[in-house]
């Protein structure tokens, strides 16, 4: 296994920066964030590592040949829209930029290219099926032929009234992981498995590890807090972003040394990249490096 960590948080830093810092700090690798060029749509998104629209062969082998020299390598690329948006135009530009997403992982040698399988949240799960099929099986037959695997986050993106009732990803819980995994046979498609997403949900971090083993290509490392205090104020159908906090590994719920064992029980030897979402260090970089750093030292031991 690898330790790393998604370079969305460093948003202010260049490609290069953000290698010399993780190499300065002792990372072994990193989810290099690829949304399109231009303003941020939501928090923690809308960040331009590396440019996927115009990587050429050459800027590849550059980005690549930094990487060798500070012995830090990409992991995945990482790009989080919504492919299933209601809004045709939305949708279509997603799909499109993952296509290009895909593309670039080839270009520079990787195995794996992160996302979510989207959902129009005004919909249920089988009201969404349909046209989940009618995107995702030609995505993944373009992942197929590129030879890179598609790990889906398994956030559920229902925190705010705007993505109330449905949340904006479908691939929240083992039951339609089974569905989609069944519908779309294909050894390129997978998950990006991020534990805390289960806390959110009161669900055992642990608990789908083993039986997914095959499907896991990459592993966010982030917590969760979730607060008793306000689920007795306001009550779990209140939207979740008013009794949860996400935090880093080691200050939240997860007990992260029975994670750990249970990644090396199943045999997995992937990269953890930690996901920093932890406002608790604030804005400015000094503290979102901060962040980074205590995350490393919580996990580094298992490294």
């Amino acid at each position: 296994m690898k330790l790393g960590f998604f370079t969305a948080i460093l948003p202010d830093r260049t490609f290069t920066e953000v290698v010399d810092f993780a190499a300065a700090n002792h990372f072994s690798c990193l989810e290099v964030a690829c949304w399109p060029a231009g303003k941020a749509e939501r928090k923690f998104a809308g960040v331009t590592h590396i440019d996927v629209t115009s990587l050429t062969r050459t800027q590849a082998d550059e980005l690549n040949g930094l990487c060798v020299q500070r012995g830090v390598s990409i992991a995945a690329l990482g790009f989080y829209p919504n492919p299933l948006d209601p809004d045709p135009e939305v949708s279509k530009h997603a799909v499109a930029h993952f296509k290009k997403v895909i593309a670039a992982a080839q270009r520079l040698g990787l195995k794996n290219a992160n996302t979510f399988v989207g959902r129009d949240w005004t919909r249920t799960v089988d009201e969404n099926w349909p046209r989940f099929l009618k995107i995702w099986k030609p995505l993944i037959a373009f992942a197929e032929d590129h030879a890179i695997k598609v790990g889906i986050e398994n956030c559920p993106m229902s925190f705010t009234r705007d993505e109330w009732p449905g949340g904006k990803n479908l691939a929240a819980s083992p039951v339609i992981w089974r569905r989609m995994f069944n519908d779309i046979s294909s050894p390129n498609f997978g998950l990006n498995y991020d534990p805390s997403h289960f806390v959110l949900q009161r669900m055992d971090p642990l608990s789908p590890l083993a039986e997914f083993k095959d499907k896991l290509f990459h592993l966010h490392a982030k917590d969760m807090v979730v607060h008793a205090e306000r689920l007795n104020e306001v009550g779990i159908f209140a939207f979740p972003k008013e009794w949860h906090t996400p935090r880093i590994p080691g200050f939240g719920e997860i007990d992260w040394a029975k994670f750990m064992a249970k990644l090396y029980e199943i045999g997995y030897n992937g990269s953890v990249c930690i996901e920093v979402e932890d406002g608790t260090f604030g804005q400015l970089l000094a503290g979102r490096q901060t962040a980074l750093k205590l995350a490393r030292n919580v996990l580094a031991p298992y490294f």
